[in-house]
């Protein structure tokens, strides 16, 4: 990979930590993230229209991705009911190349070398470290949390493979980020009822400003999917779990134990073997 490669999967690892510690801060969750997705849909309309529109086939890549991402949205905020960032995130984050790596292996006959072998034990020994003892996050945090890092998984490899439908790679993250947020809506108002939003109060503000993060960390991804092979890009990017454990102690006053630490860069450095 190129330095610009790394440089943009390091990027897109700050920016996605940093908007989900926006989201953990929220009063309401759920809302603050449909809040978030309404920047997408913003921001993404005149790149849409000024950029080549997508085929059929590249259009139903959009749909898959926006979909799954729509349901990766409210198992996240179930998974962040309980836990904390430091928590949850690494679980979120780490599962990912964890089960692409296992899925692989069970359903295709992969073979798995020693490197990946090593990661796959990092990470379950990490993610177990978050699941036990006094401090450990709440079981049903870290069952949302798997099921939130199989979807990631789901839709990673979707848009690896989507984006090269297109001619432009912002047109594709264009596309993804209005058709998720006009989704994401749709299942507040069946979950929720109205959508309210009152541009005076604070926390409108802030879940707008998460969702300037969301769309930069995503489009940031989308172009280095495009430029470089999705492994090694997915693994640095999950150096995230690490910056997520900074900006839990620094930003939302969360506890750092020395085995929460630990925890958190053994995810880190596992979900990076794996990608190698």
């Amino acid at each position: 990979m190129t330095p610009t490669v790394v440089a943009l999967a390091l990027t897109a690892a700050i920016l996605h930590a940093s908007w989900n510690a926006f989201l953990r801060s929220g009063a309401d969750r759920l809302w603050s993230i449909t809040v978030m997705g309404i920047t997408g849909i913003i921001v993404a309309l005149p790149i849409m229209l000024w950029l080549p529109w997508p085929t059929p086939t590249g259009f139903a890549f959009v749909l898959a991705s926006a979909v799954l991402q729509v349901a990766y949205s409210v198992f996240l905020v179930f998974a962040y009911r309980l836990g904390d960032l430091s928590q949850v995130y690494p679980v979120v984050r780490g599962s990912v190349p964890l089960l692409v790596t296992l899925g692989g292996f069970l359903l295709t006959d992969q073979t798995i070398g020693e490197t990946q072998m090593l990661g796959v034990a990092l990470v379950a020994i990490g993610i177990m470290s978050l699941s036990l003892g006094k401090s450990r996050a709440p079981t049903t945090s870290i069952l949302w949390a798997l099921l939130t890092g199989l979807i990631i998984a789901s839709y990673a490899t979707l848009d690896s493979t989507g984006v090269r439908h297109f001619a432009d790679p912002q047109a594709y993250a264009a596309w993804v980020l209005f058709t998720y947020g006009v989704l994401l809506i749709l299942a507040y108002v069946v979950m929720r009822g109205r959508l309210v939003i009152d541009i005076r109060h604070f926390e409108t503000w802030k879940a707008l400003g998460g969702g300037i993060f969301v769309l930069i960390a995503y489009g940031v991804v989308i172009i280095a999917y495009s430029m470089g092979p999705a492994g090694p890009i997915t693994a640095i990017r999950e150096t995230s779990v690490v910056f997520a454990m900074l900006i839990g102690r620094l930003f939302l006053g969360e506890v750092l134990t020395p085995r929460r630490i630990l925890a958190c860069l053994v995810v880190a450095a596992g979900a990076i073997l794996i990608g190698r």
